[in-house]
């Protein structure tokens, strides 16, 4: 599994601390058989609240991080290793082409790319971060 892979698992089976958890729904009687078997329409798998996740991991965070701003503090608030081996490999993961010892533009395409690539995988984004 690839480092973008666990970036976007951790914050989409992050489970928000505010939220109650919903009751369960009482079960429906079966129908009875019938002679052709319809099978259910698949749902799309629901749409993420990536800002939200993100700022409810923040709130319970230690320390101060800028997710909004920071592939750094992206990576720690989601409680994974943010050395420069790590970004390296996350941007020859993603296909960065430019020059990996310039760290500072390299921070800023990590974080436009995997903002980007979340909203692409079922990730509701704040239209600011897409830019």
């Amino acid at each position: 599994m690839g480092i973008f892979s666990n970036i976007m698992g951790k914050i989409f089976g992050h489970k928000p601390q505010a939220a109650p958890a919903p009751s369960p729904a009482p079960a429906a009687p079966a129908p009875a058989p019938t002679a052709v078997a319809v099978a259910p329409a698949a749902e799309p798998p629901p749409v993420v609240d990536v800002a939200a996740m993100l700022d409810d991991m923040a709130a319970a965070a230690p320390q101060k991080l800028d997710w909004r701003h920071s592939i750094v503090d992206l990576m720690k608030l989601v409680g994974m290793e943010s050395s420069l081996a790590e970004r390296k490999e996350l941007a020859e993961e993603l296909g960065y082409g430019g020059d990996k010892s310039d760290t500072a533009a390299m921070n800023i395409w990590l974080h436009k790319q995997v903002i980007r690539k979340l909203s692409e995988n079922g990730g509701k984004v704040p239209a600011e971060l897409l830019d």
